[in-house]
């Protein structure tokens, strides 16, 4: 197992480097630069400013100066907010993204479990119809159409809780909620089939006829190997909630990475979109492998495979 981790991360390099090098051509590929959107500046000014930030180097200069940063962990320095270096930015980001991302990831994976747990053991009955009508509905409306709508039917009609920034556990009820609807109901959708799915096989028939209890059978013979799908989905939700947390970050105000990343594209803030692209690269991986390490450990026969392998 830590032979296996060690060469999963060490295979993580070159993809981070694939992403490093494919968003830094994608940025110097964009129209206009990051100090055309400012007033019209004299050309010693501007040559001046470009010249501190090396942007009159060649572009390939430019890459690996920025490659040579990262080896150090400098991510460079923000074109919008001087004085702040990327590493900075990230370092009060980044925690309420994860925050947010880990609120939202808590709910979805116990509404969405327990929703299609409830709806897979008792298939065809009025409380599966009632779910699976609820899972339909939170798939259709997109996260922006509930944020507003969850600020202007609760936050601003009851006064509570808060429908901006992000002080206290109290701001986080809403914008979590909002960036959990989709994956709570994909989860709850996914759970209830591999439940029906599960509670047909022969060892739970077996289970049941050896006299094990109803809630054994539920909670140890169906329930975990029904995890098994929801576990595979674990990375792409992960990556999800990330790439979701842009417009929700947005709606309710919140200081996280995603709102600073909607912003340097915005401005033109190429250190500070590689940063923000490499941390969430990163963390991707970082999931990818943890799904793995968690489905052999759910699935002893895939653990033994690779051991075999």
């Amino acid at each position: 197992m830590i032979r296996y981790t060690a060469a999963r991360l060490l295979q993580a390099i070159p993809v981070l480097l694939v992403v490093a090098t494919v968003t830094f051509a994608l940025l110097r590929l964009l129209p206009g630069g990051p100090f055309d959107r400012e007033k019209a500046l004299p050309p010693v000014i501007l040559a001046n400013i470009e010249a501190r930030y090396h942007l009159d180097e060649p572009v390939a200069r430019q890459y690996a100066r920025y490659l040579a940063g990262l080896v150090r962990g400098d991510f460079g320095p923000s074109y919008k907010y001087p004085g702040r270096d990327v590493a900075d930015i990230l370092r009060d980001s980044f925690p309420v993204s994860i925050q947010l991302g880990a609120a939202a990831l808590v709910l979805a994976m116990l509404l969405g479990v327990g929703a299609g747990l409830a709806a897979g053991m008792r298939a065809g009955t009025l409380q599966d119809r009632a779910i699976i009508g609820l899972t339909l509905l939170g798939i259709s409306v997109p996260s922006f159409v509930l944020g507003a709508a969850l600020v202007l039917g609760v936050a601003l009609r009851f006064g509570w809780p808060p429908a901006g920034l992000w002080e206290s556990p109290a701001y986080a009820l809403l914008p979590a909620l909002t960036l959990a609807a989709f994956p709570t109901a994909y989860i709850a959708q996914l759970t209830r089939t591999s439940v029906i799915e599960v509670a047909g096989r022969d060892f739970v028939r077996t289970a049941r006829a050896k006299g094990v209890s109803e809630a054994r059978v539920r909670w140890v013979h169906v329930l975990r190997n029904a995890l098994l799908a929801v576990v595979t989905y674990f990375g792409p939700l992960l990556a999800m909630l990330l790439t979701g947390s842009f417009v929700v970050e947005q709606i309710f105000a919140i200081p996280g990475m995603g709102r600073f990343f909607v912003t340097a594209v915005t401005n033109r803030d190429y250190p500070l979109v590689m940063g923000v692209t490499l941390v969430y690269a990163a963390l991707i991986v970082l999931s990818n492998l943890a799904v793995d390490l968690v489905y052999g450990w759910l699935d002893p026969r895939i653990r033994l495979a690779g051991d075999e392998s």
